[in-house]
């Protein structure tokens, strides 16, 4: 996987633009990976709804749950779809909009120097092997590229907003990431 540091970008994937990022008070502090999971509607994988959330595009009423998401202003810098593929939507060097409210060993405003990372995929149901395999590839990738990363510094979203977020869920096997990530 090959990480362009200038402009933040992986090569060869998918990249749309989000609106709903701005610029990191330290671009030098880019020092945690948080891991998310996401479908849309819930439950269900596939189709566009994700993009259009992340894009400020998602028709409210397109499905009931659409309605008390759709004005939401949220990103992440990347989407691992069930099939492995990667999806950008913010560069690394640029903060996205997917912690909210949380706190990283005593840390706050966890979008500041983190990489949000989603996962499509839900609380109660197994994610693929591909999905553990594009991940791996992608925080080797971003450990090789920023300085301040380690494969020790990756978390989940319930761990940084403890109550108010369940994501990865406990289906996400860290132990399955942990042993691709030391091998």
């Amino acid at each position: 996987m090959q990480l362009n540091t200038k402009t933040g970008l992986v090569a060869d994937i998918k990249y749309h633009s989000s609106p709903n990022t701005d610029e990191r008070p330290d671009i030098d502090d880019i020092s945690g990976i948080v891991i998310h999971n996401i479908s849309l509607p819930p439950g269900e994988f596939g189709g566009g709804w994700i993009n259009d959330l992340f894009l400020n595009q998602l028709d409210p009423t397109a499905h009931p749950y659409f309605e008390a998401i759709a004005t939401l202003k949220v990103s992440a810098h990347m989407l691992i779809r069930r099939d492995g593929e990667l999806i950008q939507y913010v560069p690394f060097h640029q903060r996205a909009w997917h912690a909210g409210v949380s706190s990283w060993e005593g840390r706050t405003g966890c979008n500041d120097f983190t990489i949000g990372i989603e996962l499509e995929g839900c609380d109660d149901q197994e994610f693929e092997a591909v999905q553990y395999q594009q991940l791996t590839q992608l925080i080797k990738s971003l450990c090789d590229a920023y300085p301040r990363l380690t494969i020790d510094k990756v978390k989940g979203h319930q761990e940084i907003a403890p109550g108010r977020k369940t994501d990865p869920g406990p289906y996400f096997s860290w132990q399955q990431l942990n042993t691709l990530l030391q091998a």
